[in-house]
């Protein structure tokens, strides 16, 4: 059996404090709340020298009070950590899809890709991240939910007609989009 890291004691430590379920939910609970009660001004602003401030000190109390009444609550941290973790993936996965993207612009005026094939690539590229997305998420039991979405496909009886109606609805939009796009008429000026 390997040796735990020190840097993974500390992190154990952390948890073992109540920095992740405790620290961490009520800092990012006060946070949204204050920022949102600076923002509306709903607690009302004060006028100093001439000038209008909002209520700070009241905002601070009512963000503090929310934020340890939602850390109280072992059921909202819980979906808390839940979401924010889930947010977390879904920004990652937004900025590895614009790094892949990004890959086919050369610089600011144009990229290396042009018109249909950028958009082919652009959705070459998204559909390649959901894949990877849903091979390296696992359910409780080890399987990936792509062995799952395979082995379903694969073994139930409708498997053929499932990849038939997925093809066949994958074209149509394909044919509509087509059908529907409107014409570059800068293309046609510049040829005459």
């Amino acid at each position: 059996m390997a040796e735990s890291s020190t840097f993974r004691g500390v992190i154990e430590f952390f948890d073992s404090v109540g920095l992740y379920d405790v620290v961490l939910p009520f800092i990012l609970v006060f946070t949204i709340v204050y920022a949102i009660l600076e923002k509306t001004k709903v607690l009302g602003t004060e006028e100093i020298s001439g000038k209008e401030y909002t209520r700070k000190n009241l905002n601070a109390m009512v963000a503090f009070v929310i934020a340890f009444l939602v850390v109280a609550s072992s059921r909202l941290v819980e979906i808390i950590t839940t979401v924010s973790a889930q947010v977390v993936i879904l920004l990652l996965l937004s900025v590895l899809f614009l790094l892949l993207v990004g890959s086919f612009y050369k610089d600011a005026e144009g990229g290396y890709l042009q018109g249909d094939w950028k958009t082919f690539f652009m959705f070459f590229m998204f559909i390649g991240i959901v894949l990877i997305f849903l091979g390296a998420v696992k359910t409780d039991n080890g399987d990936t939910w792509m062995e799952i979405f395979w082995n379903y496909i694969a073994n139930n009886g409708q498997g053929g007609e499932a990849v038939g109606a997925v093809i066949l609805l994958v074209v149509l939009v394909l044919l509509i989009l087509y059908v529907i796009r409107t014409p570059n008429h800068e293309k046609h000026k510049n040829d005459h």
